[in-house]
């Protein structure tokens, strides 16, 4: 426990604004020995100020630094004075003076201290001494890693990213479910160009990477197996495979694609009205034998029609489905059944059809990878044959980037004909196929005969089928994934695109969203460097993204523990095992450091060293609180998420923004952190409302830890039943969602709930 700590006040930041002389004497009469130094500098970020603190640690006089002036999200590696060394930031800038307003709104007239800038500046100094004073270091949990990372999956995705490891002197295990090597790349006539001048498709060069890895000595090849089980953590797993091997691997990449959805779930889109509606895939596989022909009866294809824009027929087969549960549901009889379950076999065939449809409603066919590849294939259709006609339906087309290129090159190519337009039905009428379309351009519907008919594939990521990585964890064998994509490994395309939800493994290629080689080329580099990041972590017993270098880790009171099992089964990322008894079995390694099974805890028996319970309770407590809130004004607490929501309010002051000086913000890893003791402390000290802001949830979540934002909000119902039992209103906690680019909400936030306190009116605790 720090015994020194010196207290540091930077003049240039907030010195115009406030009375940093009385300041220091508050803080030696609130403190008296523990802080013996206290000090004002004119720039405490320079090398003068730097060296200022370091001379006082030097001589004994301090052991821990509190700096006082900018946010700690600026000048952190200033203020780094090496291990051993406790520091903490109190932000007297950016959260106290630059957002300051009086409590009428107006601005404080220049040379004045209003009284509530006074008070939030010793609130805030008050609880940035008595945090440290809680605070300890961290015993990093040292692991040394095993230097090798395991690659599940041999196609394009995979090769890349065991070359890219092995090249950085790591050694690789790869694996490969099929006999051979390639993966779809290798079934591929051509791709998408991937290099200059980016306007025709070529060879994929998946001949020329399998040669690659074969022949590099640090690259281990396993083909026709699979991995039955994963168990262990980051820097020490143990892989088996289904071929009896077992071997220690480090991290793991998974890159094992995807498979085509069953064409027959687009038999409400047409599939199976013809054997001359096809798929990408099957057209592809067609180019690849050397010839583009009517699978009814063998002849070159002279009209093909590629469908982008099947959203109508896809709105109405969902409305069939929806009308075939509601049968389900409430069951009438059919015929000689009695009821719908004893449906005839078509019906339930066709009911079946329609219910599995849901799988594709998520997956839009106007993207990026279909509309590629139609592009690719309508091309295919011309080099096949000169006198055939390709035509194009789309609703948008999606070529983001360097594939404007193509785009424009298809355009160019006589015979390929681009339309805009919603098909809406696929026709058959002596045996010539037509397709409908309306809101074209040209205002009309319009018809188009075919030979042809090729509709989008679905790409279906091989987890959504098979737990394929079979962890031997507490929380299950396979990743959790993205409910809004439907099988997808879940990673957040804003905060890490790479990272899946089990620290140590990381997502690239199809299996994590639908893309095509190049995009997979780079996810592949992406996940290497992060599973790489991972052993490097490891070794030093630190944290990865988005806490990276943090060595804390959750410390467990295990005679408290009841084995509710709350703290492993709430984890994001599946850190905790347990025993028969149900006792919490940490690995240090999986954790991200959020404090979600903090959070958890109805006992209050895991802390980190430098973030726990009685920590933050501490912090709160040191909060004055006005007797009458007509004559002070109320108080309100706001916990704020580190991730998103602390940066916004910086930036918003930092635009001139302001609000009430009645708040009061504590930084915390991550709403799902936020004990309920927290609430239950300001509550009993008199505190009027206390506002969790942090990142957005839900299926389009922005949280840094997945689950945080969702588990706090699933906790608030717990919290108001707590606080009724107190005799609190609940409505006096609030929980807001904030984007870290919304940060002009910040104002219009704060200040309506302020107001909503007034309405309340006093916290009947205040005074006691």
């Amino acid at each position: 426990m720090p015994q020194k700590i010196g207290v540091y006040f930077d003049q240039s930041s907030v010195g115009q604004y406030l009375d940093l002389e009385g300041l220091s004497t508050y803080v030696k009469n609130q403190f008296g020995e523990l802080t013996p130094v206290v000090k004002i500098h004119p720039r405490l970020n320079s090398q003068a100020g730097r060296e200022l603190i370091q001379a006082d640690l030097n001589s004994g006089a301090i052991d821990t630094v509190c700096v006082c002036g900018t946010s700690p999200r600026v000048d952190w590696d200033i203020f780094d004075f090496g291990p051993g060394v406790l520091v903490d930031r109190v932000n007297l800038r950016e959260q106290c003076v630059m957002c300051y307003k009086n409590p009428d709104g107006t601005l404080p007239q220049a040379g004045a201290i209003p009284e509530d800038l006074r008070l939030m500046a010793q609130d805030y100094v008050k609880m940035g001494v008595t945090k440290l004073t809680k605070m300890g270091m961290s015993d990093p949990q040292v692991i040394e890693s095993v230097r090798t990372i395991l690659v599940l999956g041999g196609g394009w995705t995979g090769l890349t990213s065991a070359l890219n490891a092995a090249a950085l002197d790591y050694n690789v295990v790869l694996v490969e479910k099929e006999q051979v090597l390639g993966g779809y790349a290798a079934k591929m006539y051509k791709t998408v160009p991937l290099a200059y001048p980016y306007t025709d498709a070529h060879d994929t060069g998946i001949d020329l990477k399998i040669a690659a890895v074969k022949s590099h000595p640090k690259i281990t090849i396993h083909t026709g197996t699979s991995l039955v089980e994963l168990k262990g953590a980051p820097g020490k797993y143990e892989a088996k495979l289904a071929n009896g091997e077992s071997f220690p691997v480090g991290s793991v990449v998974l890159a094992t694609g995807f498979k085509p959805l069953d064409p027959n779930l687009l038999a409400p889109l047409g599939y199976g009205k013809s054997k001359d509606i096809i798929t990408t895939m099957q057209l592809e596989e067609m180019a690849k034998a050397g010839k583009i022909v009517r699978p009814s009866d063998g002849q070159p294809a002279r009209n093909v029609v590629f469908v982008l824009s099947l959203e109508a027929m896809l709105d109405e087969a969902l409305a069939k489905a929806a009308e075939w549960r509601e049968k389900i549901k409430n069951p009438q009889p059919v015929g000689e059944a009695t009821d719908a379950k004893d449906q005839p076999k078509e019906e339930k065939a066709e009911g079946f059809v329609f219910e599995k449809l849901e799988s594709i409603r998520h997956m839009p066919f106007s993207n990026e990878v279909s509309t590629l590849t139609a592009l690719k294939q309508a091309r295919y259709v011309r080099e096949f044959s000169k006198d055939a006609v390709a035509y194009v339906f789309y609703d948008h087309m999606m070529v983001p980037g360097i594939n404007e290129r193509y785009y424009k090159a298809a355009q160019d190519e006589s015979g390929v004909m681009l339309a805009k337009g919603t098909v809406y039905e696929i026709g058959m009428a002596g045996g010539q196929l037509t397709v409908k379309a309306r809101d074209t351009l040209l205002g009309s519907d319009i018809e188009v005969p075919a030979d042809l008919v090729v509709l989008p594939t679905g790409m279906v990521p091989t987890t959504a089928m098979d737990p394929v990585l079979n962890l031997q964890y507490r929380q299950g064998p396979a990743l959790p994934d993205l409910v809004l994509f439907d099988g997808f490994a879940d990673s957040n395309y804003i905060c890490f695109p790479y990272e899946t939800r089990r620290t140590g493994i990381y997502a690239a290629g199809t299996v994590r969203q639908p893309m095509l080689m190049a995009r997979s080329e780079d996810d592949a580099n992406g996940a290497t460097l992060k599973a790489i990041q991972c052993l490097v972590s490891a070794n030093r017993g630190m944290a990865v993204h988005p806490r990276s270098g943090d060595s804390s880790y959750p410390k467990f009171n295990f005679v408290r523990c009841t084995q509710c099992k709350r703290c492993t089964e709430e984890c994001p990322f599946g850190v905790l095992d347990d025993d028969e008894k149900g006792t919490p079995q940490p690995n240090p390694s999986r954790c991200r450091r959020c404090g979600t099974c903090m959070g958890a805890c109805p006992e209050r028996v895991i802390s980190f060293d430098n973030y726990n319970v009685d920590m933050i309770g501490s912090m709160i407590k040191q909060m004055e609180i006005p007797p009458d809130m007509k004559k002070g004004g109320p108080r309100v607490l706001i916990l704020v998420c580190e991730n998103d929501a602390y940066p916004a309010i910086d930036m918003a002051a930092m635009r001139g923004l302001r609000w009430s000086p009645y708040v009061r913000f504590i930084p915390v890893r991550c709403l799902g952190s936020v004990n309920s003791i927290w609430i239950a402390d300001a509550m009993s000290k008199g505190t009027d409302g206390v506002m969790l802001l942090g990142c957005k949830f839900g299926d389009d979540y922005q949280c840094h830890f997945v689950k945080g934002s969702e588990l706090c909000n699933r906790r608030m119902v717990n919290i108001a039943d707590s606080l009724k039992r107190l005799g609190v209103e609940p409505e006096r906690v609030v929980q807001e969602q904030l984007a870290i680019d919304e940060y002009d909400r910040v104002p219009t936030l704060i200040d309506n709930f302020i107001n909503y306190i007034l309405k309340i009116g006093p916290n009947p605790f205040k005074g006691y």
